[in-house]
């Protein structure tokens, strides 16, 4: 009872705040709106005002604002009205750079955020092309790794890192040079009806919350060309840690919702909760711990994919040497999933690469290694379905040769890492204290593998198992397992 009334007060209390909170229109501070004139002196001007007279809402009415880094400060909200768009500067010189390079920053502040129902554009196409230019010609020092420059070299719309308290609701976030938007060692932390679309360039994470704490990101749309909303742990001494994701739908060229590849430290106490997912190349949903840390209480439930590359891939990995992750007390309920025959997002502008040929579709995995198996997970209510259809002269990988399969512990985290697979359905490897309850696995046509191939599998069961495929065999295959029981 104390609980709901401490909660009413707080929401009268931040009611009270925006509604007395002043608003200041962009025009009063020499901000033109003609999408020519860069703003960026007189943004800057406008939240250094606002903040010191105690806060209010930098209000931009309907037009194009030419703007390169800005930098919000406490008590500043960014209010863009329907019809404002912020446009990112097309020159690289424009943006500052302070860890990552960004449009929109906010270093160590308090009540912060950007509403409304207008559009960030970051330009991105253009933007990473002038970039690319300009460290060719040597101004600008640069790994250059695969022909593209690092992703912290391209400026990102949003990077708020240390700040508390942050409100980003109903904007539209479009076309960044590399991620979207970045939460980093940030608190109390609310996402609400955001909308990503962005598949101008390489990198084009929708959501990346690194090392945060108290994260709520619900009912938004994020169309991104790599990890559609991704937590990350940068830092081997935080944890990011009670996160609710909630009523999202994501479209991605790699992952719907993944935790890593940066794990250095800890994922805790999350809660994803019916959420969907679509024309996505990997992954629904990928769990790793492959650079020391720990995934722990992790709950997924009521999440639908379809026309996605890979239902579920659970990894422990040791990337580092000597350091190898912790992965436990995971539970996933009410999952569907329809698995393709053809590349999920072909025909996008940026696809995600064809790699780890050859091979055939891969299934679910819960993959840990030897000496640090993956344990306490339940699934319950779980239903992907496959095309099925696999080739047996197609990198075939037989039930007698299990110990071929290489363990690849210091390998980057993806589905398709190992290659060819013994299993159409579900392959778990090296864990304990599996449970699975409800697990219907269909194949639309005969595949040479088995559904289900447990190695190195302990103290596991399964009930209620559904195995639907054309012609009969064993649906479940054990080596080197014991305590195996299915009822």
């Amino acid at each position: 009872m104390y609980l709901k009334r401490l909660s009413v007060l707080v929401f009268v209390l931040v009611q009270f705040f925006q509604a007395s909170a002043k608003d200041y229109p962009a025009s009063l501070f020499g901000i033109y709106s003609d999408g020519v004139t860069l703003n960026t002196r007189s943004i800057q001007f406008a939240i250094d005002y606002i903040n010191q007279q105690g806060g209010g809402r930098l209000v931009f009415y309907v037009g194009r604002y030419l703007t390169g880094s800005i930098h919000l400060k406490s008590n500043v909200t960014i209010h863009l009205q329907e019809g404002a768009v912020l446009v990112g500067s097309l020159n690289p010189f424009d943006y500052d750079r302070k860890g990552w390079t960004a449009l929109i920053f906010a270093h160590d502040q308090q009540h912060i955020g950007i509403t409304g129902q207008g559009v960030i554009d970051g330009q991105g196409r253009l933007l990473a092309k002038n970039v690319v230019n300009v460290i060719q010609k040597g101004l600008v020092k640069d790994g250059f790794r695969f022909d593209r420059p690092e992703a912290e070299s391209r400026a990102v719309l949003v990077y708020f890192r240390g700040c508390e308290n942050i409100s980003m609701r109903k904007v539209t976030m479009r076309n960044s040079a590399s991620w979207v938007q970045i939460y980093d060692q940030c608190k109390n932390v609310s996402i609400d009806s955001m909308y990503v679309d962005s598949k101008a360039y390489w990198n084009n994470d929708g959501i990346d919350i690194v090392d945060c704490e108290k994260v709520s990101i619900t009912n938004s749309f994020i169309d991104s060309d790599d990890d559609g909303i991704c937590l990350k742990s940068h830092d081997a001494s935080r944890v990011c840690r009670d996160i609710y994701i909630h009523n999202n739908t994501i479209r991605s060229s790699a992952n719907g919702i993944k935790f890593g590849t940066a794990t250095y430290g800890g994922f805790s106490d999350i809660r994803i909760i019916n959420n969907k997912v679509f024309d996505t190349y990997r992954s629904a949903v990928t769990l790793a711990a492959v650079d020391g840390g720990f995934v722990e209480n992790v709950e997924v439930d009521s999440l639908q994919a379809t026309n996605t590359g890979n239902a579920l891939f659970l990894r422990i990995g040791e990337r580092l040497k000597g350091k190898k992750g912790r992965l436990e007390n995971v539970r996933i309920s009410n999952l569907y999933v329809e698995v393709p025959v053809t590349k999920p997002d072909a025909g996008y502008e940026y696809e995600g690469p064809v790699e780890d040929m050859p091979r055939n579709i891969s299934p679910a995995s819960i993959v840990g290694l030897p000496d640090a198996m993956i344990s306490n997970i339940t699934l319950n209510n779980v239903e992907i379905r496959y095309p099925g259809g696999g080739n047996p002269l197609f990198a075939k990988i037989g039930l007698d040769e299990l110990d071929k399969i290489q363990e690849k512990a210091n390998a980057y985290p993806e589905f398709s890492m190992f290659g060819e697979l013994p299993a159409w359905g579900l392959y778990i490897r090296h864990a304990k204290d599996i449970m699975i309850t409800g697990l219907t696995l269909t194949a639309e046509k005969k595949d040479y593998r088995t559904a289900i191939v447990l190695d190195d599998v302990h103290r596991s069961g399964f009930k209620l198992l559904k195995i639907s495929e054309p012609g009969k065999k064993k649906p479940l295959f054990q080596y080197r397992s014991s305590d195996i029981t299915v009822k």
